[in-house]
């Protein structure tokens, strides 16, 4: 009976000191590593390290003053936002900054991180609090306009020049919902210009409304943003309505062919030439458009274009830009879309030269618009020359103005022999007929980069 009684003494005294043990137990290894300074925007990142990854709860706090902001919780929050780096250690990504908390103020505050993971056997728990000082800045970066007398055809082009404070990451024009980049001055041949001095080319689209607000903006890396409205007087001009009438000949023609060309572009039934031809004008000529945009990203920094552009010669225009195409099957209504181009004729075959200096970003089957070829001039703008029955360079070529890319034809969506034209913008179409004008081209531009020139030299 003694004996017994000393076990259970013994495995009470153990079970205390158990019991005392984990209370002491060390809590999870937690590093805020970042971020030190948040603007509009911030990112907060936690390391944490627990045997097993096990964690009960996980809460991280946002101090400043007397405020208090839940940035997550792993009870409240959702947990698939905690990622995993091997059996012991976790990470979060949070983001942080005025955008997520309105309240947040210039100055100082602190991110606080309670960690805590169960010990014996889920029955006691081990605890960690890290903190983080960080330095919330919102003083949004400065930026104006230098240049003048900004006149806008819709669906045209324009161009400003303008300055920036230092530390900007990102600046350029909005226009409504869009963005065009700005790039450093001195790649428009803008020689000892300001090193905060940018120029940036920009549009008002044909289905942009006249009174879109224009501005130029400046962000820095922190999100803060700083705008400026500057002068300018929109043109608005009328689009073209046209009736396209479609018959048998013609989708016998087109479909097989755009279909054969296009593997990756199922249709239900390939031998109903009229659906098979509504889905390639709407869902492939939007998957087209979609990858011309695309290749915004693979413009120079520097203008590559010397002068006017050219219109392709001895050539006839059957249809304009931004007409507003009604096509017709048995004198119904089918579709309506919108030709964002000039298709230019003359002979069957005809010599497609480059239509000013650049890049062949592209140079191969593009759906809709057939064989084609796309420029890169330079400074997000681009031209684009389609329905090519054959091609004669290949992506990375630096082409002269008239040089020869490829011959008229008829692949794609094309009626006839022809060459469908179009400038680019940063992956949007706009009107060539501005830059088909010396006196537009000299005005609306190559003034404004003179005047920033002389009073770059002038300073």
């Amino acid at each position: 009976m003694r004996k017994l009684l000393v076990v259970v003494v013994l495995l009470a005294v153990g079970a205390g000191a158990t019991w005392v043990l984990a209370s002491r137990a060390a809590g999870p290894l937690v590093d805020v590593t970042g971020p030190d300074v948040v603007g509009q925007t911030g990112a907060l990142a936690v390391a944490i390290e627990t045997p097993g990854g096990q964690l009960r709860r996980l809460d991280v706090v946002l101090e400043q003053g007397d405020g208090r902001m839940p940035v997550f919780s792993l009870v409240d929050g959702d947990p698939g936002d905690i990622t995993r780096d091997g059996e012991n250690r976790l990470g979060l990504t949070q983001p942080i900054g005025k955008q997520r908390f309105p309240e947040l103020r210039a100055g100082s505050a602190r991110i606080v991180v309670t960690a805590v993971r169960p010990v014996l056997f889920g029955l006691r728990e081990a605890t960690t609090v890290a903190t983080r000082d960080i330095d919330v800045r919102l003083d949004p970066p400065q930026v104006g306009v230098q240049s003048a007398h900004h006149f806008i055809n819709h669906g045209g082009s324009e161009m400003v020049v303008y300055r920036t404070s230092a530390g900007v990451g990102e600046s350029g024009v909005r226009v409504g919902e869009y963005e065009y980049p700005g790039f450093p001055a001195a790649g428009a041949g803008i020689a000892g210009a300001y090193p905060n001095l940018r120029v940036a080319f920009f549009a008002l689209l044909w289905d942009q409304d006249v009174n879109t607000p224009i501005e130029v903006f400046a962000r820095d890396e922190l999100g803060n943003e700083g705008r400026s409205r500057f002068d300018y007087r929109v043109f608005p001009k009328n689009f073209r309505n046209s009736r396209i009438t479609l018959d048998d000949g013609f989708l016998s023609r087109v479909v097989p062919a755009i279909l054969q060309s296009s593997p990756g572009f199922d249709v239900s039934d390939p031998s109903d030439l009229l659906a098979a031809y509504l889905r390639i004008n709407r869902d492939m000529r939007r998957d087209n458009n979609a990858a011309i945009a695309e290749l915004r990203m693979r413009t120079s920094p520097t203008l590559l274009w010397q002068g006017p552009f050219k219109q392709l010669i001895n050539t006839a225009v059957e249809s304009g830009f931004a007409d507003q195409r009604v096509y017709l099957y048995n004198g119904e209504e089918v579709d309506r879309q919108v030709h964002l181009g000039f298709d230019l004729a003359s002979t069957a075959r005809a010599a497609v030269l480059a239509a000013n200096r650049g890049e062949v970003v592209h140079a191969g089957w593009l759906g809709i618009y057939g064989n084609c070829v796309i420029l890169d001039h330079g400074m997000g703008l681009q031209s684009l020359y389609a329905h090519l029955s054959s091609m004669d360079v290949e992506v990375g070529q630096r082409v002269e103005t008239d040089g020869l890319l490829g011959h008229t034809g008829t692949t794609g969506l094309a009626g006839g022999d022809h060459l469908h034209f179009t400038m680019l913008l940063h992956g949007n179409a706009i009107t060539p007929i501005d830059w088909w004008s010396g006196q537009w081209v000299e005005d609306r531009i190559l003034r404004k980069l003179g005047d920033a020139g002389a009073s770059s030299r002038a300073r």
